[in-house]
This record gives structure tokens, C-alpha cells and sequence, in this order.
């Protein structure tokens, strides 16, 4: 079916910045939406930022002007700037899309979650 592979988490101090990447794989014929979603300890899953096949954006209020997502079709990736980060911003970030598949099923696909801790 579709697999989705996230990296580029890890640890940072307060101020710095991280950069995620999300490649999509397997039966893909078109993406649509593509999306970071984020869910601290105790808290649930928020979505983070999302970008439209067009290329539209939209950014919960916590990031904005901190985070950039951008995607390259081309590789089927999605990727997610992220600056200025705060000990909030601490959580394990997941990689959503939505995929047509070559036997022309639409699927919302999942990432296996990437880290992110923000240290003060």
C-alpha cells in the first residue's frame, strides 16, 4: 500500500531549530493534502500544519511564523521548518497524506512518528 517514513527529530535547546522530512512510498498515483500533526504526553493529537497539492498552507496558532511546511511532489515528500522552538513544542510529530493508490483507493496513511524535544 503506502508507507510513510519521517526523520529529523531529535533534541534541541529552546531558540534552535529542526527540520522534518516525510517521504511517501508504495502504490501512489496522486497526493493530495499532506499534513504534520503533533501529541505531547497526556495531550492528544493537534494538527500542526498542512499543505494542499496547490500548495495552499495553513498553520495552527502555536507555529505560526516559526514553522514552514513545504512539499516536493517530485519526491513525494513533505517537510516541516521548524524554528524559534519552544520546550512546548515538545512532542512526537506525525506525518499524515491523503493518497489516491494505483488501484484507485483514497487513503489517509500515517508516518511512524518522529521525536521532538525542546529543552530549556
Amino acid at each position: 500500500q503506502v508507507q510513510l517514513v519521517e526523520s529529523g527529530g531529535g533534541l534541541v535547546q529552546a531558540g534552535g531549530s529542526l527540520r522534518l522530512s516525510c517521504a511517501a512510498s508504495g502504490s501512489i498515483f496522486r497526493i493530495y493534502t499532506m499534513g504534520w500533526y503533533r501529541q505531547a504526553p497526556g495531550k492528544q493529537r493537534e494538527l500542526v500544519a498542512a499543505i494542499s497539492r496547490g500548495g495552499t498552507t495553513n498553520y495552527t496558532d502555536s507555529v505560526k511564523g516559526r514553522f514552514t511546511i513545504s512539499r516536493d511532489d517530485a519526491k513525494n515528500t513533505v517537510y516541516l521548518q521548524m524554528n524559534s522552538l519552544k520546550p512546548e513544542d515538545t512532542a512526537v510529530y506525525y506525518c499524515n497524506a491523503a493518497v489516491v493508490t494505483t488501484n484507485d483507493a483514497l487513503v489517509s496513511a500515517w508516518g511512524q512518528g518522529t521525536q521532538v524535544t525542546v529543552s530549556s
